[in-house]
Formats: C-alpha cells, structure tokens, sequence
C-alpha cells in the first residue's frame, strides 16, 4: 500500500485546529460575513420591502395573538357539531357584543377616571416634590442636598441665553413629532381595521398553513419540520392564552383591593395593572408606580394599605395563578426572563419588550429540535438508528 500523501488538512496544526471539517466551518463563517457585509452595502434596495414588512407586521402580531385566543372556543363549538364557518360567524358576534357593552358601559367611567387622573396628576406631583424637599433639608443628606439646590440654581441663572434655542428646536420637534404621531396613528387605524379580515381566514385555514409550509421542503425533512412546528405552536399559544388570563386575573385582584383600601382611581389603576402584567417582572413595576404616588402624597396609611394589597396580589399569582394557568410550558428561568426583555427592549423598543418573550420561546424550540438531530447525528454513544425517522418524534422541551 503507498503510503498517504501529505496534504494541507494532514499537518499538525489543521489536525489540531480539528481538521477538515474545521476549515470548511471557518471558511463558511467567512463566506456568510462577507454576504452580509455585500447586503449591507446595498441596503437601499430592501428599503421598500422593509416598508412592507412594517405595516404588515403589527396586524399579523394582533391577528396572530386574537387568533390564539379564540381558537380554543372554536374548537369547543366544533365539538358540539357547529361547522367552522358558523362558529366564527357567531363568534365574532359575541365579541362585536362585547364591545359595545364595554364601550357603552365601562368606557365612559374609566373615560371620566382618566381625565380627571391626568387633571390632577400634576397636583400630586407637586405635592410629591414638596414633601421631598422638605424631607431632604431636615435629613441627614442636608449639606449634599443644598449644593446641588446651589448647582441647579446656577444652571437656571444662565438659562434664559438659551432660551431663544431651545423654543426654536421645540418647535422643529413638535412639527416633527406631529408628523410621526399622524403616520402611526394612520397604521394602526389600518392595523385595527384589518385584523378581523385576518383573525377570520386564520381561523378558516389557519391550521392546514404548516402543511403548506412543510410541502416547499423536501419529504425526509417534514417529520422534523412538523415536530417544530407542533413545539412553536405549543409555546405560542401556552404563552398567549397564559399571560392573557393572568394579567386579567391580576387586574381585577388589584381593582377588588384598591376598592377595599378606598385608593382613588381603582378601577383606572386596575386596568393599567392589567395591561401592564402581560410584560413579566417589568410589567408589575411599572403599574405599582402610579398608584404608589398617589398613595404617598394622599396618606402614609393608604401606602401601608397599597403595599399589603399588593403583596397578596403578587404572592396569589406567583403561588396559585401563574403555576395553574401558565405551568412550566416556557421552561425559561426568570433570570433568562429578564435579560432577554432588558436586551430586547433595547433592540426593538416597546415592541421587543412584549414580543421578546414569545421569541425566545420559539427560537429555544428551534434550537433545541436541530440539537437534538446533531447529537443524534454524531454522538458516538448514541445507538445506530438506521431508520431516520425512528427519533423524529421526541418531544422538546
């Protein structure tokens, strides 16, 4: 037998480095640097597909999160031999009901709490602030506090030179602001009036869309592609309809409490609580901050009230709520939980703070499937399957 020639991929150094499949790995990462760098330079020409994608996206998220919630009623009416057409249709009638009661009923209320809340939100401001510096010339912190009265003082002194500037730039601003705050109100007007277009064919068709998606893709790669379909759709919709109940759960716990407290604005603050919750950790955080202004300036006894309402409220759905409703369908630590709204709402905004949840969950289940395959694929210690589709059907966490 001739003895192997030496090569490239023989010589210590490759061998170490891995060999073969290593240079190949680095000259792909090579490969996709140097297209993204192309695409970057040629940015201009995606501008009107971005365009596209950012009216499209906020109705196909509202479409998608309605969808999730009503499909689990149109299940329940199919079961009962309602055809699916019909059950939209009277599903959709329940809610246009709905709305209206809430409309006619408990608008104008929460209408009249919010104008007067922002009416007076200032006085409690004031007040705030005045309680402060009276607490702040009488402490310990004294001597820190008056230098940067001193410091701000002369700040203020030089203040009207810049006067003529600043009104100027405000002005631009304003005329700017106005412009933007038009074009996304226009958006999401569009974005309101076609979600139920798009709830409705989701609810039509919405189940047979994998089976679209899996027949672009050769037949060995559907069983993976309908695992991973099955796991994002579990997320999404444990996440959803969770989160959902939850918030609910926490708004009208926090409305009952505050009404037996006699806080002001109950149901107004209930309703912010509501909203709010659907954030995790973040969410409570900033609910509690309105109502713990006006606790403070109002009584030192309606804060100790707000503070026992709220830790029941918190101990209920961390103890009972949450584990009965959401159970550990996320498998995400709360640390994970928190970085990834920190990160997320850095990147995106408000936007990524109530989507980056949801998102991690279905990349989790898309990294975790095409894991799975690669150990599978080259763990020695894994059994010989020479089936492939004998291991397709695990289950990810």
């Amino acid at each position: 037998m001739e003895p192997e020639k030496p090569s490239f991929f023989s010589t210590r150094y490759i061998k170490f480095l891995g060999g073969r499949n290593t240079v190949f790995s680095l000259v792909l990462l090579l490969m996709i640097g140097l297209v993204i760098m192309i695409y970057d330079e040629i940015s201009f020409i995606f501008v009107p597909l971005t365009v596209f994608l950012g009216n499209v996206i906020l109705p196909i998220i509202l479409a998608v999160i309605v969808y999730y919630l009503l499909r689990p009623i149109l299940r329940l009416l199919e079961k009962i031999k309602i055809k699916r057409v019909w059950g939209i249709l009277i599903i959709f009638l329940v809610l246009v009901g709905l709305i209206t009661l809430l409309v006619f009923l408990v608008f104008p209320f929460l209408k009249g709490q919010i104008f007067k809340l922002v009416e007076e939100l200032p006085t409690y401001f004031i007040q705030l602030f005045n309680d402060l510096d009276a607490f702040l010339r009488t402490s310990i912190f004294k001597d820190y506090y008056l230098q940067i009265e001193n410091d701000v003082a002369s700040v203020l002194n030089g203040l009207p030179d810049e006067i003529g500037d600043f009104v100027q730039n405000t002005v631009t601003g304003i005329a700017t602001g106005i412009s933007s705050i038009v074009g996304v109100l226009t958006s999401f007007v569009l974005a309101i009036v076609t979600v139920p277009f798009i709830v409705f064919y989701l609810l039509k068709d919405g189940e047979k869309l994998p089976n679209y998606v899996m027949k672009l893709f050769p037949p060995r790669m559907r069983d993976d592609l309908q695992e991973v379909f099955s796991g994002i759709d579990r997320q999404i919709s444990s996440y959803i309809q969770g989160q959902i109940l939850v918030s609910m759960c926490i708004g009208f716990m926090i409305f009952i409490g505050f009404t037996i407290i006699g806080m002001p604005y109950a149901l107004l603050l209930g309703v912010i609580a509501m909203v709010t919750s659907v954030v995790p950790y973040l969410g409570p955080v900033i609910a509690i901050t309105p109502a713990a202004i006006i606790a403070l300036v109002t009584s030192p006894l309606l804060l100790v009230g707000l503070a026992i309402v709220w830790t029941i409220v918190q101990l209920i759905e961390g103890k009972f709520i949450s584990p009965q409703i959401m159970g550990k369908s996320l498998h995400v630590h709360p640390i994970t939980i928190i970085f990834v709204l920190i990160t997320a709402g850095s990147l995106f905004g408000v936007p990524g703070v109530i989507l980056g949840i949801p998102g991690y969950a279905i990349l989790k289940v898309i990294v975790s499937h095409f894991y799975t395959l690669f150990k599978k694929r080259y763990n020695k210690f894994e059994p010989v399957i020479e089936n492939h589709y004998e291991y397709t059907n695990h289950k990810v966490d």
